[in-house]
This record gives structure tokens, C-alpha cells and sequence, in this order.
């Protein structure tokens, strides 16, 4: 970001702060169309106008608005990993033995069916 003209941070900050506007105000059942398109109107001819003079506060925005966005994205990912493991009754350690699970029992395999390969 400390490379890229202000007006790319300003576009940047932009569509960031629409996306987290869109999310609060659908979230809480207030989302219309006329007014993401007038906050992003709105915050898009500001930032865009004063991109010069507000670049390094627009850079940090831009940098935390990242942050936020991509932790949430790496919590909701793991959980959702988290949740799928446990219905499916897959054990990655491995540190119990569960009923109709979905790993490989090695010890019930017949060693005479593994042949070498050369």
C-alpha cells in the first residue's frame, strides 16, 4: 500500500467501508439499495477529492480494514472446519478410536495384499 498512488488507496477505502456498511445494515435488516449507493457516492467523491491530503490516514484504514476482514475470514474458515470434522466424526489427532468413522483402520489391513513397487 505505501507504493500505490492515493487514488487507489482512496478506491480502496471505498469498497471496503461499502462492504462493512452493506454487512452491518443487512445484519440489523436496514439494507437498501439507494443507500449503499449514496454512502458509496458519497464516500467515494470524498476520499477521491481529498485522496492527496488524507493518503497516509487512508493507508491506515486500509491496512486495518485487511486485518479485520481477514482474521474474521480465517475464524469463520477454521470454525467451519471445525464444524464439518465433528459431523462427519473425523479424529485428526487420531487420540481416540470412534465408531463409523471415516480414517483407515491400518490394523485391520492384510499385509499380504500391500505389495512393493520398484
Amino acid at each position: 500500500m505505501q507504493i500505490s498512488s492515493p487514488r487507489f488507496k482512496a478506491l480502496a477505502v471505498t469498497a471496503g467501508l461499502t462492504f462493512w456498511f452493506f454487512i452491518i445494515s443487512n445484519s440489523l435488516s436496514l439494507f437498501s439499495v439507494e443507500a449503499i449507493l449514496l454512502f458509496c457516492s458519497i464516500l467515494g467523491v470524498t476520499t477521491q477529492i481529498f485522496s492527496n491530503k488524507i493518503s497516509k490516514a487512508l493507508e491506515m484504514i486500509a491496512v486495518f480494514n485487511t486485518k479485520i476482514f481477514l482474521g474474521i475470514l480465517f475464524v469463520f474458515v477454521i470454525s467451519t472446519y471445525g464444524i464439518f470434522f465433528k459431523i462427519l466424526r473425523i479424529d485428526l489427532l487420531r487420540l481416540k478410536k470412534q465408531r463409523e468413522t471415516y480414517w483407515l483402520d491400518m490394523e485391520k489391513n492384510n499385509n499380504q495384499r500391500i505389495r512393493k513397487q520398484y
